[in-house]
């Protein structure tokens, strides 16, 4: 393909050097966020296959991606072990994928710290099933879990996540420290004390005390509730000061000079205001963000034929009171198009500057809009090369 070079990001703004951040040996975990439906996941595979190219060992870690991003690395099914993709580092590189699978990896967290027969308890109790496979936060904070755990066994030169999409943009940073509180012994005990007291008012204090309660409570009678959660504290005591400690550490790993977060996002309203929320909450937090990709950018190939001319053109060549001279119909539709490309390339351009402009010294990087889904390595490897190229 040939790839544009035109580019939204305003001459006074920084721009991402992607080959840089990737190769650099300082570089060891590189953190792609953003909102919904940006494409941060194909982004994420896109990036790590870069580096593995450029002789890189990384593995990158999705987030339930679509199963075409899964085939397009050569894998028919991605799953929470790292599987090598057999086509990628042609220079000596190599690149591993993975699914997280947020219940086997919280059983690996409870085998990690208990016996097998107190771990078989832990596993079937019901409490347990629905905290470890669809409790709120659980999938940010087993994400978090996981990257501790691949940067733990020092296997990877380079490590790429891809976050959980989040209503609550960087739910992520906040899941380790709500999930060590959650789980700490004194609170579920404290939460536990008016249940053994037979008080009427238990589960309206569970409700008020603790909101991460609500989703539980709607899906089992209360009462038996309680008697799981304390079922659950005694199979789980010895793993309580565990959880704290934890995490801490991953918010530890997420400030440290060897990872870098890039926030990926559209040339929308909405995106870009979400990206927005994604800069300043990094920069405050003083974590070490590497700067933002605009995904999905749309450039004209012939930006100095406005759109007002195209449009005049296209009327001359096919008025709306005459039959079409031979060959004006596809020029005059070609025009209009044109018109319509350039009108929308301009509309990224403002948005995109607005941004910048509240947000200067953030590194940019563009990828031009494919024009489809990457289905190989070969679309994943040229949204790498236009984002090197932007």
């Amino acid at each position: 393909m040939t790839r544009p070079r035109q580019t939204l990001r305003p001459r006074s703004a920084t721009r991402l050097d992607i080959d840089e951040l990737l190769g650099s040996e300082q570089t060891r975990v590189v953190v792609c966020c953003g909102a919904g439906g940006v494409g941060k996941t194909t982004t994420s595979a896109a990036i790590a296959l870069r580096a593995a190219d450029q002789g890189r060992k990384v593995v990158v870690l999705t987030i339930d991606p679509a199963k075409r991003l899964a085939q397009s690395l050569g894998i028919e099914q991605l799953d929470n072990t790292p599987r090598r993709v057999a086509a990628a580092g042609e220079h000596g590189g190599e690149l591993y994928a993975m699914m997280l699978d947020m219940k086997s990896t919280f059983d690996e967290i409870v085998l990690e710290h208990t016996d097998e027969e107190r771990a078989q308890q832990i596993f079937d109790n019901p409490f347990y099933q629905t905290l470890s496979s669809s409790f709120a936060g659980t999938q940010e904070y087993m994400a978090m879990e996981k990257l501790g755990q691949l940067v733990q066994k020092d296997e990877w030169d380079l490590i790429i996540v891809d976050t959980p999409p989040s209503r609550s943009a960087l739910d992520f940073l906040d899941a380790p420290e709500r999930m060590a509180r959650f789980l700490d012994g004194r609170v579920l005990r404290a939460l536990l004390a008016p249940a053994k007291s037979g008080s009427r008012m238990s589960l309206k204090l569970v409700s008020a005390g603790m909101g991460i309660f609500t989703k539980v409570l709607t899906k089992i009678i209360g009462g038996q509730v309680l008697n799981d959660i304390s079922a659950f504290v005694g199979s789980l005591d010895t793993m309580f000061g565990g959880f704290r400690t934890r995490a801490q550490a991953t918010y530890n790993l997420l400030r440290e000079p060897g990872t870098s977060f890039l926030v990926v996002a559209t040339p929308e309203p909405d995106a870009l205001r979400e990206a927005s929320y994604f800069v300043d909450r990094l920069v405050g937090e003083q974590m070490p963000l590497g700067g933002v990709v605009l995904n999905r950018v749309h450039n004209a190939a012939a930006p100095q034929l406005g759109a007002k001319k195209s449009r005049e053109i296209a009327d001359q060549l096919w008025p709306d009171d005459a039959e079409p001279t031979e060959g004006g119909a596809l020029a005059a539709a070609a025009l209009r198009v044109h018109a319509d490309r350039v009108e929308l390339a301009l509309r990224e351009q403002q948005l995109t500057s607005g941004f910048t402009d509240s947000h200067s010294g953030v590194a940019i990087g563009e990828i031009a809009a494919l024009d489809s889904d990457a289905h190989d390595l070969g679309d994943l490897r040229e949204i790498g090369d236009r984002l090197a190229d932007s």
